[in-house]
């Protein structure tokens, strides 16, 4: 940092150094503070893996004794600080009246304890502060020496049941008397691991066995592979979940049934292992057991079952109702299992899940049980089931309030009102409302040295039906499993962000299925969206870089043609009428030289720009989408993630043949319904996402993005609501939304481009996360793609795509950025820098001699990007 620039931002740079020396002062001065002498302040723990690294030598960490106080803001214990700031004499009063209910904790307490410690002189005194920083802080961490034994004991037990039995761990103390401080280093050594030489099966139960023959190519233990217990702990319950899916009743409930048998007699390095499967008493022999009596009943209270309800049933289920407030057939759909079918674990799960999910009852009671045989003796292959609901209320009022940023509206505030009514129809129906808006600022698109107001407002109505709205009985199509749902929607919102705003008017029939955790499907009939341009003749006024290249285009061609100009200046003819004669007086055109050409070329953008951004359109279409996630589930580390979707527009409203409207400047005449052109195209959206974690709990993450949309029939280009553009938080963040990446190396004026779409695009995403602690993680990235048209839909424009040159059109940016986790919100930081941009001239593409560290492209949002 040079002094020239220091002085001219004093003020700033005078606050981040004072706040950093506050921080250091604090942290070198008081952490050891209430550290008895002759003791030591545990600041570290470090590992040293002797002879290699494996993949679960980070979970060894956690397997010490003594942790050093967690840090905060990366490298500051603020917990052992703010307990340092308390008055250490009051230490031991504070330490007894916090193990004291809240409610007891009052003066009068304090002064109890005052007498008992001998602190007559303390009566009456509140201690407010030392109250707040004990409560607020934690003990310093006091090195137990033999617990650093103990800590390296569970390390080498760990090791054991990994395979690595012969590992060794040893440990070192490092201590500072002057410091008061100490560190534990561990040493520990892998050795050579323990392997499975041979595997064999013991089960004398011959369906059990059969069963598990069958499924044996799913075992998880092979030949050859670390005898690792946490491998075998796997396939424990891989094979109690298989022999309850076919019909075995808690099936190891006691954990006992299921073991393994290693036999290291002959070798501590090739091992034998069998895996035995024994029912605990030889003449109680395992039964499939099945479903008998199902009750579901919908009460107020505990009590009112069943003395106060009315029995009802539908295929072999009884429902006891207090009332008819639900029909039997709406519950009835929600239960998966059946009388008489055999037992299965997961059906019940789901059962369980679409009642939640219904989002009308909360579940009092989901039993499953044994049917008593006689007296006192079980029956051992009968389950009774029994789920006892409550309604939830019939109107839920939510009110709340985002605030969010984006590089186009900055900083906003987004208040929402959300009303849910349950039960509509008596079918379990539910009908949500809500009316919502964002407010916030943008960059003036007439003076960009102002901001002004932007706002979007909405109001959507969805009713929501737990079940598919068809005119036929579709389960033998669509199980029940598949939780098939159904929802109407109706919506409407005025938008005024970008440019000249819209008004947007939407609705739609939405088909859900989930097949299971991971796979779901989405069918939209319907789709209808109605988009209306505001202010369409301000175009000029709004779009002000469109304006000054047209005022150049202008200038030239009434130099050319006198005339024109004069009736121009006279208000005889408009902008678009000036705009029609030029594009085609073809003999101006062809005496053009170079740079008149250019300038005609970017001119020609702004009247494509003009003529999208002003449309009205309406958009009819079908929507299928399928999605594979395995993010979040703790069965898959290496998580996969795929979204696919296609959209159909147009076809059912292109059997309606009214007149064309007069197009635009360089647009077709269109067919129209009730004087608004209708959208005909076929779109492609495709999501892949691929996650990699390390041993050290990193994370590599590669994502792929393929967009396409092919206009036809009476379209020429995509709508621009359904169009692509670069830039954004989430997409390639080294240009912000709209920021001048693209249409692939189009050397078209940058005012113009600024707002072209396109309909091809193609991003690829990788991003490397490190995390620092539980709250805070860092990440490096880098972001590649561009847009492209799927033809040479402007002649002029360089921006049709072709496979032996959009290799040399991506934009690439590159960066680094912080994630702060904090409750269930992760706030994402991310600065991000222009690495080849396709867009410049040849010799100023790649950036790096442009390089400017201190003028990254700042991203702020929640939630990670993908």
């Amino acid at each position: 940092m040079s002094c020239k620039h220091y002085k001219n931002s004093p003020q700033k740079y005078y606050k981040i150094i004072s706040f950093a020396t506050f921080v250091g002062l604090l942290y070198a001065c008081s952490t050891t503070k209430k550290v008895p002498d002759g003791e030591y302040l545990l600041t570290k723990n470090k590992f040293e893996f002797e002879d290699k690294k494996e993949f679960f030598d980070e979970e060894l960490k956690s397997y010490v004794q003594q942790k050093p106080n967690k840090k905060q803001l990366l490298f500051v214990p603020l917990g052992l600080v703010f307990y340092n700031m308390a008055n250490p004499k009051y230490d031991t009063i504070l330490n007894e009246y916090m193990t004291y209910p809240g409610e007891m904790r009052n003066q009068k307490l304090r002064d109890s304890l005052f007498l008992k410690y001998n602190m007559k002189s303390n009566i009456g005194k509140n201690l407010f502060w030392d109250r707040l920083f004990h409560s607020w802080g934690s003990p310093p961490v006091i090195l137990d020496q033999t617990r650093t034994g103990k800590g390296a004991e569970s390390i080498d037990k760990r090791l054991t049941y990994r395979g690595y039995w012969d590992g060794e761990v040893k440990f070192k103390h490092e201590l500072d008397s002057a410091a008061k401080k100490a560190a534990v280093t561990y040493y520990i050594t892998h050795n050579d691991p323990t392997y499975i030489k041979d595997y064999y099966y013991n089960i004398p139960d011959l369906k059990i066995k059969e069963i598990y023959r069958q499924q044996i190519h799913e075992s998880l233990i092979k030949s050859g592979q670390i005898l690792d217990q946490t491998v075998l702990e796997k396939e424990v319950a891989r094979i109690n979940e298989l022999m309850r899916e076919k019909g075995y009743y808690r099936f190891n409930s006691s954990n006992e049934d299921i073991y393994f048998v290693a036999d290291s007699l002959k070798s501590r390095k090739q091992v034998p292992l069998t895996l035995e499967i024994h029912k605990d008493s030889a003449d109680s022999p395992y039964k499939i057991a099945t479903i008998g009596n199902i009750d579901v009943a919908v009460v107020d209270e505990m009590s009112d079952f069943s003395k106060n309800t009315v029995k009802d049933s539908l295929r072999g289920i009884r429902f006891h109702k207090v009332d008819e407030q639900y029909k039997t057939r709406a519950l009835w759909r929600a239960i998966t299992v059946g009388p008489k079918q055999v037992y299965d674990q997961k059906k019940l799960d789901l059962t369980k899940r679409n009642l939640l999910s219904m989002n009308n009852f909360s579940i009092l009671k989901a039993r499953d049980s044994l049917r008593r045989g006689g007296d006192i003796a079980p029956n051992d292959s009968i389950i009774d089931v029994t789920y006892i609901l409550k309604p939830l209320p019939k109107y839920e009022l939510k009110v709340g309030t985002d605030i969010n940023y984006s590089q186009l509206l900055n900083l906003g505030i987004s208040p929402s009102v959300d009303l849910t009514t349950r039960n509509i129809f008596g079918g379990a129906e539910n009908l949500s409302t809500s009316l919502a808006g964002t407010f916030g600022s943008i960059r003036s698109t007439k003076d960009i040295d102002k901001r002004v107001l932007a706002y979007e407002i909405s109001a959507q109505a969805s009713l929501n039906f737990p079940r598919l709205l068809l005119p036929f009985d579709y389960y033998k199509l669509l199980p029940k499993r598949y939780s098939p749902t159904s929802s109407i929607v109706l919506g409407v919102s005025s938008q005024n962000n970008i440019g000249l705003g819209r008004v947007n008017f939407n609705t739609g029939l939405n088909y859900m299925a989930t097949v299971n955790d991971k796979v779901s499907h989405r069918l939209t009939l319907f789709n209808t969206q109605l988009s209306l341009t505001k202010n369409k003749d301000a175009y000029y006024s709004y779009f002000v870089n469109d304006d000054a290249v047209r005022r150049d285009m202008f200038a030239n061609y009434f130099a050319y043609n006198t005339d024109a100009g004069a009736a121009f200046e006279a208000g005889q003819i408009t902008i678009d009428e000036v705009s029609q004669q030029i594009v085609e007086d073809t003999k101006y055109l062809s005496n053009l030289d170079q740079q008149g050409a250019d300038l005609f070329t970017a001119f020609a953008g702004t009247l494509i720009n003009k003529d999208r951004q002003t449309q009205d359109v309406i958009i009819s279409s079908m929507i299928y989408n399928f999605v594979y996630n395995e993010i979040g589930k703790k069965d898959y580390p290496n998580a996969f993630y795929f979204n696919g979707k296609v959209e159909l527009a147009g076809n059912i409203l292109s059997i309606f043949n009214q007149k064309r409207d007069d197009g635009g400047v360089v647009t077709s005449p269109q067919r129209t319904i009730f004087g608004i052109p209708y959208a005909q195209f076929v779109k492609f959206d495709i999501d892949v996402r691929k996650y990699f974690k390390f041993n050290t709990n990193q994370t590599l993450v590669l994502r792929q993005f393929i967009g396409a949309g092919i206009p036809y029939g009476n379209s020429s280009s995509m709508p621009v609501i359904r169009s692509y553009f670069n830039g954004g938080s989430n997409d390639i963040r080294a240009w912000v939304a709209f920021g001048g990446l693209g249409p692939a190396d189009s050397q078209v004026d940058e005012r113009v481009r600024t707002y072209m779409t396109d309909n091809l695009k193609l991003t690829t995403n990788i991003e490397y996360r490190v995390p620092f602690n539980e709250m805070y993680e860092g990440a490096l990235f880098t972001d590649i793609g561009n847009t492209w048209s799927l033809r040479n839909y402007n002649d002029g424009y360089g921006d049709e795509f072709k496979f032996n040159k959009f290799l040399r059109q991506v934009g690439i940016g590159s960066g680094f950025g912080l994630r702060v986790n904090v409750a269930y919100i992760t706030l994402r930081l991310d600065l991000a820098y222009k690495i080849y941009d396709p867009n410049k001239p040849d010799g100023e593409k790649w950036r790096f001699k442009y390089f400017q560290p201190f003028k990254p492209t700042l991203n702020i949002a929640f939630g990670y990007p993908f």
